[in-house]
């Protein structure tokens, strides 16, 4: 939920999931554990399942603020991902309720920079147009950085190391190259690189550089630049090349190369594209 409120007051209420919540602007208070707490811009709200609270404004101006659920066997199943637990691959999820404790956090409000950023980015994923493996890793992101800056106990983790590192990067990249323009199921993935999600995201940025959603959308610009080279229109190149729309593809595009799709296609770029 991404919202804005001024006079809303809610009332004491709970919810069934873990709530992850940053305020973007303006303050809120609200009571939980028998206190009152007060978020700022930048602040993180962690609260536990059917933990009580409500909610109001702290200033006159009201407050801005985004905020996602994720539901305990979601939670369960990031944690015993990665920590190479066990878990029954037939669930969407996983069912690692028996091996994976689920995280308690005991302060309402966190100030952490880090994993205020980590929730915005998942938040932005969930409302725009992601797939499924930007999902993917943003939703590991935040619930990992939740409970090693706010839980009672930081979560058990399994990374490989050495030759097995390298090579599981390796096959996963192949993997994403070859499948090209198809997206990779996260699953396929992983079974590719013959360990555990959180295993390889860890192993791909160490070995590239880079997550494997940034690589596929690597792959993505690229294609779209050559695209653009032959003569495409830039909604067209966008379009062919798995963006979103044209919008999508310029954003991208300049964060990469510099300079807009447009400027590109019709500034002498094609000239060079062969050679790069």
């Amino acid at each position: 939920m991404h919202a804005r409120f001024r006079e809303h007051v809610y009332t004491p209420h709970t919810h069934d999931a873990y709530s992850f919540g940053v305020t973007d602007a303006g303050a809120q208070q609200f009571h939980c554990r028998g206190a009152l707490h007060t978020s700022t811009p930048g602040m993180v709200m962690a609260l536990n399942p059917d933990e009580v609270h409500d909610g109001r404004a702290a200033v006159e101006l009201g407050y801005h603020y985004r905020i996602v659920y994720v539901h305990p066997r979601v939670v369960s199943s990031v944690l015993a991902d990665a920590a190479d637990l066990p878990t029954d691959l037939s669930e969407p999820f996983g069912d690692a309720s028996a091996t994976a404790p689920l995280p308690l956090f005991t302060r309402p409000v966190i100030g952490d920079r880090r994993l205020a950023d980590a929730i915005a980015r998942f938040h932005a994923a969930l409302a725009g147009a992601a797939n499924e493996l930007v999902r993917d890793e943003r939703l590991r992101a935040v619930i990992l950085a939740a409970a090693t800056r706010g839980a009672t106990r930081p979560p058990k983790t399994r990374s490989l190391e050495g030759g097995a590192q390298r090579r599981a990067a390796l096959r996963a990249r192949a993997l994403i190259r070859d499948s090209y323009p198809e997206p990779v199921p996260v699953e396929l993935l992983a079974q590719a690189a013959g360990c555990s999600r959180f295993a390889l995201y860890r192993a791909f940025h160490a070995e590239f550089g880079m997550s494997p959603s940034d690589y596929e959308r690597l792959l993505r610009l690229r294609h779209a630049r050559s695209l653009l080279a032959a003569g495409s229109r830039p909604a067209d190149a966008a379009s062919l090349s798995g963006f979103a729309d044209q919008a999508h593809l310029a954003r991208w595009f300049k964060r990469t190369y510099g300079i807009t799709p447009g400027v590109f296609a019709g500034a002498g770029y094609a000239s060079v594209e062969s050679t790069s």
